[in-house]
């Protein structure tokens, strides 16, 4: 149930860090397990060259942010409003105002604006579309409940594309028409841009425990239907080719499957591979290596253990699964199932990872990869191996689990934050970190001391 709950926070973003904000540079945490509490007074970064600047703060459950030139497109999740933030300051009236079922982890989601956009700028946007107005959808508050009343079902978790008319998102044009029931939950939403210029939308399984799939690994399960998995279609919304897995839509969609649900997929500069963070039930939470028709093996594993269902409550852990090839669907050998990178056997709710393609922050981050969390509200720093395949990692890391919170000390970058949703890089090459912070959407900016 802790996990859920944990979860509960980054749908209603009521966690909050218990003291107010005054300035965020130069401040002094004392008691270093207060602040592995979320009871720091300020954010701050372990490296002593960087401090942490408030950019904006205001109202409103942030789900995710992107640039457009030097502004700041900012979604607010619950309400459905774009809005523009220019120089820290919110623009008076949204861009776009769209109704949206918002229970639990639906609402307005993801996204994603192409470079080189020099004529038509357009705007990718993921959303949970609603019947009616915001919030039409009525589901249980009951703690473990994936249920909702039948008429309020949402019209699906859909992505539309938008054109950018300098007040206003225009045009919107629909490119996929995804599943959204039965939960409210594990609806994913996050949107990447590759370096192949095609679209690359994360979608979680919705609290799918009853209807078993091949996509979530049974093998005699029903066909694809869109969910549980990265789906990846062109800039005009069409299938890539003749699809990794098979060419019937929506399986020609489908980059990597077996998803219980992501908040975070970023593409490496430099090893050009995609890598996803994967949040558990009441265990392991993952960071992966997403390579074309990966399969990352839930619901038959999560993390290296078979989840174990009891009579209340999420799955927890069971026993290891040692030869998961044997259990899995793998769509007549076209998937491919690869172990995680790195496990947090405890829940901490990863949401973004980014890497940092900038070298203003000091060159020995350049590149590196730094992933948010919710449950923590810290940041965490990875460096990848030569061939950008692997993350290094030493000492009790060693073998890619973390077993508890003290063996994260050495890859915290950064505490303090609340519940991060989403870190991007921004044109000044600076790291930009959303979050819900005292009760409020924020933005943070991490920077060099003397900047």
């Amino acid at each position: 149930m802790i996990k859920f709950l944990l979860l509960i926070l980054l749908i209603t973003f009521t966690f909050c860090v218990l003291h107010p904000v005054t300035t965020v540079e130069g401040v002094k945490v004392e008691d270093e397990k207060q602040c592995r509490e979320y009871e720091c007074k300020q954010p701050t970064v372990s490296d002593p060259n960087l401090k942490v600047e408030l950019f904006y703060q205001g109202v409103g459950a942030a789900s995710s942010m992107t640039f457009l030139n030097h502004d700041i497109l900012l979604l607010d999740k619950n309400n459905g409003t774009v809005n523009r933030i220019v120089n820290g300051s919110i623009v008076d009236g949204p861009l776009l105002d769209i109704n949206v079922a918002n229970k639990r982890e639906r609402g307005l989601l993801g996204i994603s604006v192409p470079y080189g956009n020099n004529n038509t700028k357009y705007v990718y946007l993921y959303y949970t579309e609603s019947k009616n107005t915001d919030g039409s959808d009525i589901c249980s508050n009951a703690t473990g409940s994936h249920l909702c009343e039948p008429g309020t079902e949402p019209l699906g978790n859909r992505l539309y594309r938008y054109e950018f008319a300098g007040t206003k998102l225009v045009n919107p044009k629909l490119f996929l028409n995804l599943p959204a029931t039965p939960g409210p939950a594990h609806n994913g939403g996050v949107i990447q841009i590759g370096p192949d210029n095609n679209i690359y939308v994360t979608i979680g399984d919705l609290n799918n425990k009853n209807t078993t799939m091949k996509v979530q690994n049974i093998k005699t399960g029903a066909d694809p239907d869109g969910r549980a998995g990265i789906l990846r279609v062109t800039q005009d919304g069409k299938a890539v080719g003749n699809g990794i897995l098979g060419p019937e839509d929506p399986l020609n969609k489908y980059y990597a499957y077996g998803l219980r649900n992501s908040f975070g997929i970023d593409f490496d500069p430099v090893g050009g591979y995609l890598w996803d963070t994967e949040n558990g039930p009441d265990y392991a939470d993952e960071i992966n290596l997403v390579e074309p028709g990966f399969n990352s093996g839930w619901k038959v594993l999560q993390g290296i253990w078979k989840p174990f269902a009891p009579p209340e409550g999420d799955y927890i852990a069971g026993a290891k699964l040692l030869k998961p090839d044997n259990y899995l669907a793998n769509f007549g050998g076209k998937g491919h199932y690869r172990s995680p990178e790195f496990i947090w056997k405890n829940p901490v709710g990863p949401s973004a990872i980014k890497f940092l393609s900038s070298d203003k922050l000091g060159k020995i981050y350049e590149n590196d990869m730094f992933v948010g969390c919710v449950n923590l509200g810290v940041i965490f720093h990875f460096d990848l191996s030569e061939d950008r395949t692997k993350l290094k990692l030493a000492g009790v890391l060693e073998d890619k689990i973390a077993d508890n919170e003290d063996e994260l000390e050495d890859v915290i970058f950064a505490r303090g934050f609340g519940s991060i949703t989403d870190i991007d890089v921004g044109p000044d090459g600076y790291m930009y970190v959303l979050s819900s912070y005292m009760d409020k959407a924020a933005i943070f900016r991490i920077v060099p001391i003397n900047n």
